[in-house]
């Protein structure tokens, strides 16, 4: 369900000046929620790993269909860890560093240093002078139009579906993430080194238990499939077509929730596996919300339910959308520009 530009820029209006206020009761941290929280989620991924090594002796196919669960359980693993990042999983910062370094070892993340990139992203997230960290690389219609030919070919074929959301994703989680990025500081070194000791000494231990091969054979099918659907949560979460991109002089943090940010209507178990991340206008406009907060902050809020609202499959047609249109206002496809270029000539 589409909501038009004006009623979204309304709705962020009347937002503006009480939602600190309507999402304060929302951002306090349950001890009890988020150890069970953490106790259906590691407990379940543990064992169905531990099934998924066991499978490997009666049939593969067998395992890669345990795979899905696992890597259900490994997605809400990230999703502690993201919680932990800004802070919202527990009231104690050490608690949440401790458990959010744990949860980046699992899942191939280095913990402060995907935390300082994430915390761009939250504070530039929609403007168009501040790209380029923690998001997916967005050009608009005329930056395109004044590339050379192979910048264009470039920029097509890191948007393409297979490198965007399959091959992308796994090299950024088994390799790209194994480096230290320019942005940040000493912790945030420190955390993709030990991280990488971490992984290694985790495969070498594993190795030695159950052997190297049954290793990778467990670990690969995971890793591609929680990155590829990790990716595309975080790119339909942007990359609809009526998403919100402005300069910076006019760009406003409570506009770019509520409209750069879409709700993401999954079924309930979805939901669930995905720590109710598809509600990420809130968490956008407070990221100190848990995850399990989430959902009560948009029922009881009327407010925060005139967004956006993206279904999965009306998501699917968001693989075709390429360039910012300025003009238009809207995300559009390479198709546009020879709508374009028609006019032009016209």
């Amino acid at each position: 369900m589409q909501i038009n530009s004006s009623t979204l820029a309304a709705t962020a209006a009347k937002a503006a000046p009480r939602w600190q206020d309507l999402v304060a009761k929302y951002q306090n941290p349950d001890l009890r929620r988020s150890l069970w929280n953490m106790a259906n989620t590691f407990v379940p991924y543990l064992i169905g790993w531990y099934l998924m090594y066991r499978s490997l002796e009666i049939s593969y196919g067998l395992t890669l269909l345990l795979a899905l669960p696992t890597v259900g359980m490994l997605m809400r693993i990230f999703i502690i860890l993201h919680d932990c990042g800004h802070g919202s999983y527990f009231k104690s910062t050490k608690a949440n560093d401790i458990v959010g370094s744990v949860c980046g070892i699992l899942t191939f993340t280095p913990y402060f240093q995907w935390r300082h990139h994430h915390a761009i992203h939250h504070a530039s997230s929609g403007d168009l002078e501040r790209r380029g960290v923690g998001d997916v690389l967005t050009l608009t219609v005329n930056e395109y139009l004044a590339l050379p030919w192979w910048k264009k070919l470039g920029y097509r074929i890191y948007r393409s579906p297979f490198v965007l959301l399959v091959l992308g994703p796994f090299f950024l989680f088994v390799l790209a993430h194994r480096f230290v990025s320019s942005k940040g500081g000493k912790r945030e070194r420190y955390s993709v080194h030990l991280t990488n000791w971490a992984l290694l000494a985790m495969f070498m231990v594993t190795g030695w238990a159950i052997g190297f091969k049954a290793v990778l054979m467990i670990q690969v099918p995971l890793l591609l499939i929680s990155s590829t659907v990790g990716v595309w949560l975080f790119y339909i979460q942007h990359q609809f077509e009526d998403t919100y991109w402005e300069h910076h002089p006019e760009w406003q943090y409570a506009l770019a929730a509520l409209k750069g940010s879409s709700y993401y209507k999954l079924p309930k178990v979805f939901q669930w596996f995905t720590g109710n991340i598809g509600l990420h206008h809130i968490h956008h406009l407070s990221p100190r919300i848990p995850n399990y907060n989430l959902q009560r902050c948009m029922d009881e809020n009327p407010l925060f339910q005139h967004v956006t609202v993206v279904t999965f499959w009306e998501s699917l047609k968001a693989i075709s959308l390429k360039l910012w249109d300025e003009q238009q206002q809207r995300m559009v496809g390479f198709r546009h520009l020879k709508t374009l270029r028609a006019q032009n000539t016209v």
